[in-house]
């Protein structure tokens, strides 16, 4: 019989991972790996089997998908290649608004065909937008959702970019409550959604974040930039490791209580986004500071149409 040689590399590796897929409970009793791999933004549109595959076998177990984003079959395809078991996956999607004539379920179904499974352990509505010109439709969607839910197409359902006066029409009269909100979070926007955290905490709904590492990505130069390099400089002289700005985003977004969805096209990045989570955790002081720095910003690099 062969024997698998396990090294004490492969054992941390195996560690670091397990750390990024740590689960956070979700208000339907289910529960949502800490860290997920997305494919809308550098994906968007495009073939993203090999980018999932990759995520994967690095040690994602966290998929985000859409179908805005015009690439469930790769997804799906990339899951296949993958080789990972299905029940050692967490799988989202999220719903455009469906074409006239078909339902929720009818779109759902379709996602499922494109992605080759049998359910997704999370489904969302992409954008309130999509049903604001019309009176009561994001009730009778939400009534869908939970029809889904029930059936068992969709292990948990909720919404994404929802604010305070969108979520509280969906939960007034809501069977089931959403069980995540996805939206952009990041220190610039974390002032201007604070009205919808605290509604959330409320009914214990998890933040999703998108777009979480625009400030490094996405806008420099800026009052924010020395603090994270300064933590950054912390984390690497006392643990003896390299860390950057990027992984104290997302060291912030974990102490917030939020679920991190980031994508990259770059493989060597992978590994050092699951790698993060063996960081000490951040000082009050060190929290605050990004809190103040990015407030003093405002920057929103996604919808921007927003109400309250």
């Amino acid at each position: 019989m062969a024997l698998l040689k396990i090294t004490n590399q492969s054992c941390t590796s195996i560690l670091l991972t397990t750390m990024a897929n740590t689960r956070i409970k979700l208000n339907d009793n289910t529960s949502i790996p800490l860290l997920g791999f997305g494919t809308g933004t550098a994906h968007y549109q495009k073939d993203a089997q090999d980018s999932v595959a990759d995520a994967i076998i690095a040690g994602f177990t966290h998929l985000d998908g859409a179908q805005f984003y015009q690439n469930e079959d790769s997804l799906g395809a990339g899951i296949v290649a993958s080789g990972k078991p299905r029940e050692k996956l967490f799988v989202t999607t999220k719903l455009a608004k469906p074409a006239e004539g078909k339902t929720v379920r009818d779109t759902l179904v379709e996602s499922l065909a494109k992605l080759q499974l049998d359910y997704v352990d999370l489904f969302l509505i992409h954008t309130p937008l999509q049903f604001n010109a019309e009176p009561g439709a994001l009730k009778a969607v939400w009534k869908e959702m939970e029809a889904v839910k029930k059936e068992g197409l969709a292990r948990s359902i909720g919404v994404s970019n929802f604010r305070p006066t969108q979520l509280r029409e969906v939960i007034d009269g809501a069977e089931i409550l959403p069980s995540v909100n996805q939206i952009e979070f990041h220190p610039h926007v974390y002032k201007e959604v604070l009205p919808t955290l605290e509604l959330q905490k409320e009914y214990g709904i998890i933040t999703a974040s998108y777009g979480g590492l625009s400030p490094v990505f996405r806008v420099k130069g800026g009052p924010l930039d020395p603090v994270l390099a300064s933590i950054a400089k912390r984390l690497s002289d006392t643990t003896g490791k390299p860390f950057n700005e990027a992984q104290v985003l997302f060291l912030w977004q974990r102490e917030k209580g939020v679920v991190i969805v980031t994508t990259t096209g770059n493989k060597s990045r992978l590994t050092e986004y699951l790698n993060t989570f063996d960081a000490p955790r951040l000082t009050d002081l060190e929290i605050a500071s990004i809190d103040e720095a990015g407030s003093k910003e405002h920057h929103r690099f996604f919808v921007r149409v927003i109400t309250v």
